[in-house]
């Protein structure tokens, strides 16, 4: 087993873990300029974080079985090419087509590296130090979505949309040199090598066919997927409809990341008291609240910036108590298959985040009904298929 430091390896993973929150974020307050550059509307736009949150999902599906067959190091450098060059290519586009295309390449790469972080904890740490290591990455992940979008409006007022792009693309050169030079592979030698491409597929099939895991799978997903129908469209309801600049937006999306960041705080305490599943079911009650209190404001007129700034705050923010707990309770159904039933959860939330922001940026309504709409939907449908699915009085009992 390779020996690195604690606090190498953490700011290691942690860099490589941001890469992907950065790609997601830093370009939402350049989509409008970005629109009138490529000819094309703001809501066929928005549909680029779509199709990059689908390359993710594929991305991680692929690659997660890979790394554990040929090594950490080779995948996680491949798809950082793969995430740069993309990133340069971006910088050059001037057709809707060209921006999808490679939007999902570089989801691709990025995939391959956010797929990597937590097998590369496991393979050096475990126990209290690797809680530390990990602790240290999720806050990384919550503080990266809040620095992204005030760093893509810094680069879009200092040049323009490209600048973002090449920003990325410089992101992910310095992370190949650190990873190429600090990183050792980090799979031990006497690796067991993982099962066969069938045996994998059959391991999926299992997680899927398990009733009380799929319902945590599908309330973390749907939660997933009304948080991104905000994701996806404020762009276009923050500076189009409200009429937030560009230079405001960073601070009203950003206040999301800190309640979100909060509201994970409050989990940790909480859970000295009340079971992962009864935290999760509360989540999901307070998101649905707010879901259908922005409903009752649009539809009685008084939807102000700075209250529906508030319930989307509660809405978006309160994940902090959704995914930990729906990601906990899901795991401990698969004991022996951890990575598998992880990489199931992880593909179809962002699968799930895909198809809910390109549906409602697909529409093309010039109005927020489709986002606040697609919001209270998906976590209506998460709420219930939890209950139907894992009901409270079987939850935490390991079922097979």
């Amino acid at each position: 087993m390779p020996i690195i430091g604690a606090r190498r390896l953490a700011f290691l993973v942690a860099a490589n873990t941001a890469l992907a929150p950065f790609a997601i974020d830093a370009y939402l307050p350049a989509i409008p300029a970005l629109a009138l550059h490529i000819d094309a509307n703001i809501h066929l736009t928005e549909l680029s974080i779509s199709i990059f949150l689908l390359g993710m999902a594929l991305g991680q599906l692929i690659f997660g079985p890979l790394s554990d067959r040929v090594g950490r190091k080779p995948v996680l450098l491949g798809g950082i090419i793969t995430f740069t060059l993309a990133s340069l290519l971006l910088t050059q586009i001037d057709t809707f087509r060209s921006l999808m295309i490679l939007r999902f390449l570089q989801a691709l790469g990025g995939g391959a590296c956010v797929v990597n972080s937590a097998a590369i904890v496991r393979d050096c740490f475990s126990g209290r130090e690797a809680a530390r290591v990990l602790s240290t990455m999720v806050m990384i992940l919550m503080l990266a979505p809040l620095v992204a979008p005030a760093v893509g409006s810094v680069l879009l007022g200092l040049a323009d949309w490209w600048a973002i792009f090449l920003f990325l693309a410089l992101y992910g050169a310095a992370l190949f040199y650190l990873i190429a030079h600090h990183l050792p592979e980090t799979r031990a030698p006497d690796h067991q090598v993982p099962p066969g491409a069938g045996q994998v597929m059959r391991n999926y099939v299992q997680v899927l066919r398990h009733r009380e895991a799929m319902g945590y799978i599908a309330a973390v997903s749907f939660s997933f997927a009304g948080m991104f129908c905000f994701i996806t469209s404020s762009p276009y309801a923050y500076m189009e409809y409200y009429g937030v600049s560009s230079q405001l937006y960073p601070f009203v999306f950003g206040a999301n990341i800190i309640v979100m960041a909060l509201s994970n705080r409050l989990n940790i305490r909480l859970l000295s008291r009340y079971s992962p599943q009864q935290l999760l079911r509360l989540g999901l009650g307070i998101q649905l609240g707010a879901g259908v209190l922005i409903v009752l404001s649009v539809l009685a007129g008084l939807d102000t910036l700075w209250w529906i700034v508030l319930l989307v705050m509660f809405f978006v923010g309160v994940n902090g108590l959704i995914s930990p707990n729906a990601a906990s309770s899901m795991l401990d159904h698969f004991p022996g298959m951890s990575a598998t039933a992880s990489a199931v959860l992880g593909s179809l939330q962002f699968t799930a985040g895909g198809l809910a922001g390109a549906l409602v940026s697909g529409l093309q309504i010039q109005s927020i009904w489709p986002m606040v709409l697609g919001m209270v939907g998906a976590s209506l449908c998460a709420n219930t298929l939890l209950r139907v699915l894992a009901p409270l009085a079987r939850a935490g009992k390991v079922t097979s």
